[in-house]
C-alpha cells in the first residue's frame, strides 16, 4: 500500500473490519487516527499498532450524537493540517427485535449513525482532505433500499433490516453526489460493499451466521483508499474489489438533490456553501 506517511482517520476502528483495516494501515507505515467509543479497546488498538512498529491516536466518540460528531471533527483539525484518507466504517446494525431506536439527536438511529454522521464529518473534515487530494471512502453495502422521502426516518412501519439497506443506500448516493461537487479538487470519494456478513461482532449480534472473513473485507476498503490503481477514480460504488451498479436511486439526480437538502438541514450545515468551503468548528 502506498501509504507511509500519511495521515488516515478511520471510525469505527476498535472492532470487525475497521480494525482490522487500522492494523494493516498502521503496519504500513500510516499514521493512524483510531475513532471508537470504548476507550479501553482503542488504547488495546492503539498498543498493537505502536507495537507492530507504527503510529496511532485516540479519537473517542459516539456517532449517535451530532455535537460529538462535531468535537471529533474538531479535534482532528486541531491536531493535523491534512488528512489523507478518511474512512468512513463505522456503523450499527440491523438489530435483533425491530425496536425503533433514536439517536441523541431524535432521528432514526442506523439513518444517524450509518449515514448522518459520516456526512456531517466528511463535510467538516473536507477542507483537510482536499489540502491533501486525499480520498474518502464510505463502507456502504451491497444490501440496499430505495429511500422514502414521505417517512425517512421510518416511523412508520419500522423495520429494522429496511432502516440498515436505506442507510446504506444514502451513504453510495452521498458518495456520488460528493464527488460530483469536488471534481476538479484532486479528492477521490468512493464507496464499498466490503464483504457479505463478515465475520464481526456486529454480524453475529445480528443473529446471522458469517460468510466471510474480516481480512477479505479489509482488502476491499484499502484498495479504495490506497491502490495508485484508484488515481481519479471517483463516485464509483464496489462489490468487494470490482466497481458494480448500486440501487437505481443512486442514479437520480432528483433524489440525490433531495437527500443532500435533507441532510444539510438535520446536520446543521450551510446549505448555500460549497463542499470544500465548509469550515471546521470546535
Amino acid at each position: 500500500m502506498t501509504v507511509k506517511g500519511k495521515t488516515v482517520l478511520v471510525t469505527g476502528a476498535t472492532d470487525g473490519v475497521g480494525r482490522r483495516v487500522a492494523e494493516r494501515l498502521g503496519a504500513a507505515g500510516a499514521e493512524v487516527l483510531i475513532h471508537g467509543r470504548d476507550a479501553a479497546r482503542a488504547e488495546s488498538l492503539r498498543a498493537a499498532i505502536a507495537a507492530a512498529g507504527g503510529r496511532a491516536s485516540i479519537h473517542l466518540a459516539d456517532l449517535a450524537s451530532l455535537d460529538a460528531v462535531r468535537a471529533l471533527a474538531a479535534a482532528v483539525a486541531r491536531d493535523h493540517r491534512r488528512l489523507d484518507i478518511l474512512i468512513n466504517s463505522a456503523g450499527v446494525g440491523f438489530g435483533r427485535d425491530d425496536r425503533r431506536e433514536l439517536s441523541v439527536d431524535g432521528h432514526e438511529l442506523r439513518f444517524a449513525v450509518n449515514y448522518l454522521s459520516g456526512f456531517l464529518l466528511t463535510h467538516l473534515l473536507l477542507p483537510l482532505v482536499v489540502a491533501a487530494k486525499g480520498r474518502i471512502v464510505n463502507v456502504a453495502s451491497i444490501g440496499q433500499e430505495p429511500l422514502d422521502f414521505d417517512d425517512v426516518m421510518l416511523a412508520r412501519r419500522y423495520d429494522g433490516h429496511r432502516a440498515y439497506r436505506r442507510s446504506k443506500l444514502a451513504q453510495i448516493m452521498f458518495t456520488i453526489d460528493l464527488a460530483k461537487e469536488l471534481d476538479g479538487t484532486g479528492v477521490t470519494v468512493n464507496a464499498v460493499h466490503p464483504a457479505t456478513f463478515m465475520d464481526t461482532a456486529m454480524v453475529r449480534g445480528d443473529g446471522i451466521t458469517p460468510m466471510s472473513s474480516v481480512e477479505e473485507g479489509a482488502d476491499a476498503i484499502l484498495q479504495l483508499a490506497a491502490s495508485p490503481d484508484l488515481d481519479g477514480r471517483t463516485g464509483l460504488y464496489f462489490d468487494g474489489l470490482r466497481p458494480a451498479r448500486a440501487h437505481v436511486q443512486a442514479y437520480d439526480a432528483a433524489a440525490r438533490a433531495r437527500l443532500r437538502a435533507l441532510s444539510l438541514a438535520l446536520a446543521g450545515l450551510d446549505p448555500s456553501s460549497s463542499f470544500p468551503q465548509v469550515q471546521v468548528k470546535g
